[in-house]
């Protein structure tokens, strides 16, 4: 990186003889140039706006290779020169040529605007032509009423946009580069430009007043993170986003930094923070140091396990980002900051009903119930006297999870034969389990049922209610969707088994756990009825004694949060039967 010289610089400062070399195809934008005349003229004058990079190699005191970023730079080249008509004095202080094209250079500079009409050679000649006509169409545009716009107008608008406000990433590589598998890397995405590489460079580029000792302790230090980074336990704690979004992932705690808005558009603004601080900061690597002090707070929560349960939920959950959470941290103590944790905490599962009245059915409950449950989880191993133990944010992020009742007693979205093939034969199987010999004929229905090969709905959904009878206990149909028969599973898309009743989701949880796979702590616990007094303890059914256990446990788990905010989990929806 000591080889590279990078840094913002506005169009208006750009000057030099710039060539294209022959490895690269011609000039060819077409519909590019309006898009930029048109994002030029927009911008807010007390903005500023930042172009892809423009990637050089010097080759002489005045002379640039143009290894990337020729087709933006010959159309503001373009643009200079028709602006010339309204300010004859103006000059534009760079050139463009073409290797492969020996007259180029003096075709570009002589483009009259006022004749496009002119003899093509080649087919640069011809999208260089093409371009100039865009521009000329463009300020001939109509604006309200049918109106021509004012030229005279614009063009001020759009020569002190240029000189002031846009700016370009410049980019200068060592004159030993080989250009050429620069330019393929660049285009393939092997190297691209991103913020972290752009700020890696402010810091490692040569003459940016940061000596060489200094950078080495710097380049070093990076890696570190980086590393550190690429442990799926750190990145999941610190953040929701996929890692692949991330190629280096020194660029999410630099985003932090710069406070970069999800939905922000514009792929630089990370990049142009730190230049601007670079830029302005009469020490260079104490920004650096400001970036690993920020990272240094993020492993701190990390390995404080306590810390790590609590952010980790506030993230996970998406009711705190991290950088709300970093800026509610700076200039607290750790007591105050542990506080205001369990605050928002609190208020993530502060609803304006009862904990008992939320649904399945409704979509925000839907989204409440999950978190409740995610926070029960993630307090169940907290508060156990386990330091070895953590909740794994990570498996838990890479899974997609749904609610599912925890005892179903209806069939929906089951309405092809295969489902109702396949939910049947789970559900003999626990017939057979449960008791054979007093369900002897209703298990002899179901295997006619499913050697019938024009199995009927009719015929499933009655041995659907018989099934059903058997293998569940009377309870009250009212809360089949409330949180007292609500467990987090991951998502299997197999609506047979999304329908099954409580034994045979037991067994499939079962199974999962004696391949490995992973399984939320409480929902494990759920279906070895763990919460259940042992004395009401029966392996088949989910019953008013395990609800009312399960709700018992919720309540006592996470007490401390409720008292917070003056509720308590527990209503008499399991005291009747």
């Amino acid at each position: 990186m000591n080889d590279i010289n990078l840094c913002l610089k506005k169009v208006g400062d750009i000057e030099g003889e710039f060539f294209v070399p022959a490895y690269q195809r011609g000039y060819r934008w077409d519909e590019e140039v309006v898009m930029l005349l048109r994002d030029i003229n927009e911008l807010e004058k007390s903005k500023n706006y930042c172009l892809q990079p423009i990637v050089v190699k010097k080759t002489d005191d005045e002379l640039f290779e143009l290894i990337d970023g020729q087709q933006r730079l010959t159309t503001i080249h373009l643009i200079y020169r028709y602006l010339r008509r309204f300010f004859p004095e103006s000059n534009v202080r760079f050139s463009i040529s073409y290797e492969t094209r020996i007259d180029s250079r003096k075709f570009i500079d002589s483009v009259d605007f006022d004749n496009l009409d002119v003899e093509i050679k080649n087919i640069d000649e011809y999208y260089i032509i093409e371009a100039a006509k865009k521009i000329v169409e463009w300020f001939n545009r109509k604006v309200e009423d049918g109106q021509t716009i004012n030229k005279t107008q614009t063009a001020i608008n759009l020569i002190t946009k240029l000189n002031e406000n846009i700016n370009v990433i410049w980019y200068e590589v060592s004159s030993d580069e080989n250009s050429a598998k620069l330019f393929t890397r660049l285009n393939i995405g092997r190297i691209p430009l991103t913020n972290s590489e752009l700020v890696r460079a402010l810091f490692l580029s040569r003459d940016n007043g940061i000596d060489d000792y200094k950078q080495l302790e710097i380049a070093q230090q990076w890696d570190i993170i980086e590393r550190e980074l690429h442990r799926s336990s750190f990145w999941f704690f610190i953040t929701n986003v996929e890692p692949e979004i991330y190629p280096t992932r020194i660029e999410l705690i630099f985003d932090l930094m710069a406070h970069k808005e999800k939905g922000n558009r514009d792929k630089f603004y990370t990049f142009y923070h730190f230049c601007d601080m670079v830029t302005c900061s009469g020490d260079k690597s104490e920004i650096w140091y400001d970036i690993q002090r920020y990272y240094q707070r993020l492993k701190e929560w990390y390995e404080n396990r306590k810390l790590y349960h609590k952010v980790g939920y506030l993230i996970a959950s998406g009711s705190k980002s991290m950088r709300e959470l970093i800026d509610s941290s700076e200039n607290a103590t750790k007591k105050e900051f542990k506080s205001s944790l369990n605050g928002y905490i609190a208020e993530s599962i502060k609803y304006e009903k009862d904990y008992c009245d939320l649904t399945y059915e409704s979509k925000r409950d839907y989204s409440d119930i999950e978190n409740l449950l995610l926070l029960f989880n993630v307090e169940t191993i907290d508060q156990k006297d386990d330091e070895t133990r953590r909740f794994p944010f990570d498996k838990h992020k890479q899974e997609k999870w749904s609610l599912e009742h925890i005892h179903a007693q209806q069939s929906e979205g089951m309405n092809k034969k295969e489902q109702w093939v396949e939910w049947l034969k789970l559900h003999m199987k626990s017939l057979v389990e449960f008791d054979k010999i007093s369900n002897m004929e209703l298990i002899e229905e179901i295997a006619i049922a499913i050697d019938d090969d024009k199995l009927r709905g009719e015929t499933f959904s009655a041995l659907y209610d018989k099934v059903s009878v058997v293998l569940s206990e009377n309870i009250n149909m009212e809360y089949i969707h409330s949180l007292s028969n609500m467990a987090l599973l991951a998502q299997s898309g197999n609506s047979a088994l999304s329908n099954s009743l409580f034994d045979v989701k037991r067994n499939r949880i079962l199974d999962m756990d004696k391949n490995g796979d992973y399984i939320p702590e409480c929902t494990r616990r759920v279906f070895l009825k763990y919460y259940t007094p042992s004395e009401k303890n029966q392996m088949f059914f989910w019953s008013n004694d395990d609800r009312a256990g399960y709700l018992d446990a919720i309540g006592k788990v996470l007490g401390n949060y409720l008292t917070i905010i003056g509720k308590e989990i527990g209503c008499g929806e399991c005291d009747e039967n």
